[in-house]
Parts: C-alpha cells; structure tokens; sequence
C-alpha cells in the first residue's frame, strides 16, 4: 500500500526534489557571489570595510537560519517594501547565510597564496586589481574548493527548513502527502532517503570537478 501512494504521488513529490535543488542552486550561486568580494574586502580592505564585512559575517553565522528566514520574510523584505514570493526569500536567505561562511573559505585561500607572487606582480608593472585577477584569485579558487563544496551538503539539508515559510520544496510536499494519505513513516522515510541521495550525487560530482581542476601536487586536491 505504501509503495503504491509512493508511485501514485512521485511526480508531486518530484516536483518538491525540483524546488529544493532550485533552491540549492540559487543559494550556491548567490553564496559565492557574495562571499568572494566579502573575502577580498576581508584580505585587502580599508579597516572600515573589513570591519563592516565582519559584521556581516558575524549577524549571518550567529544567527540560525530559521530566525534569519522570519527576520527577511516577515520583517526586512516588507519593510522595505519588497513583496517576494517564499521561494526567493529562501534562496536570498540561504545564499547570505552560506556567503557568511563561503567569505571565509575563500579567505583562507586567498591568504594561503605567498605575498611575494603579489610583490612579484606588482614590480612586472600590474595594478592590484590585475594581479588579484589574473594570479591570485586563478590559484585561490581552486585551492578553496574543496573547503567550498560543503556548501553544498549544509544548504541542501538546510533547506528544508524553507517549509516554515511556505516554500513547496520536497519536506513540504511529502508533508502535504501525509496529510492526503495519513500515510506516515513510509513518506518520511522516502524524503529522507532522496535528500540522502541528492548529498551523495551532488558532492560526488563537485568532487569530480576538484579533481579535475586541481593542481598537481599543490593545495588539498593535488598529487
């Protein structure tokens, strides 16, 4: 009987698993668009700026992400004066949240590259900017992704909690299930088992890329 609900209602469900990786992906991509300028303010800022972005840092780590999706959708968004819908709520939330940790993964990488190569570069006639861009930065991204791609697992698990404010993603809609069916364990079980899943597909792939791109016999990911 249950592994018939199951089929009955897996395009419903599916429909969640698509939401919930919407989410992740958003997240991710807003996470490390913010976080790398917050990791270059932090390495190379005025005091001011490095002292803002560890405020930043400080609010957005401090604080769960249950409280930070209540303070942006009840309370920052609208006042403001911003009617988003629940889902971009989320992924703006869960992209700073995850920002907040990526500045430092990226920072840690950042820093780890000898300041004699920026020396290097800047007596070869670059600007600061030009030497960030083009030898900094190339080296440091790789050597932080490793550190990086636990992103991945910690949004996707946290996602769920996007169910309080009434994101359709995959808790919700096994959690609508249940109350069509009164079909309990079974659809909880099979929630977590595909967000078991989706961890195990997703960090096997950003392990691929780590791979991939690693430079030989530097950093985490080298040989």
């Amino acid at each position: 009987m249950a592994l018939s609900i199951l089929i009955d209602w897996f395009p419903y469900l599916f429909s969640g698993i698509v939401l919930t990786l919407g989410l992740v992906a958003s997240a991710l991509i807003i996470g490390a668009g913010v976080g790398l300028p917050l990791a270059l303010g932090q390495v190379y800022g005025s005091l001011p700026v490095r002292s803002a972005i560890a405020t930043f840092v400080w609010f957005f780590r401090g604080l769960p992400v249950l409280v930070l999706l209540f303070l942006f959708y009840f309370g920052i968004f609208p006042a403001l004066g911003l009617d988003l819908p629940a889902f971009y709520v989320g992924a703006v939330v869960l992209g700073l949240w995850g920002a907040a940790y990526q500045s430092q993964v990226f920072r840690g990488a950042i820093q780890s590259i000898s300041e004699g190569q920026m020396i290097a570069a800047r007596s070869l006639g670059m600007s600061r900017f030009q030497a960030i861009k083009s030898i900094i930065l190339p080296q440091a991204l790789r050597i932080a992704l490793p550190g990086w791609s636990n992103q991945y697992p910690e949004i996707l698990t946290e996602s769920s909690v996007c169910y309080a404010i009434g994101v359709a993603e995959l808790l919700t809609r096994s959690s609508q299930i249940v109350s069509q069916t009164y079909v309990t364990m079974p659809i909880y079980l099979a929630c977590a088992v595909i967000f078991i899943l989706l961890s195990y597909a997703g960090t096997s792939c950003i392990h691929m890329v780590e791979k991939k791109i690693a430079i030989p016999g530097f950093g985490p990911g080298g040989s």
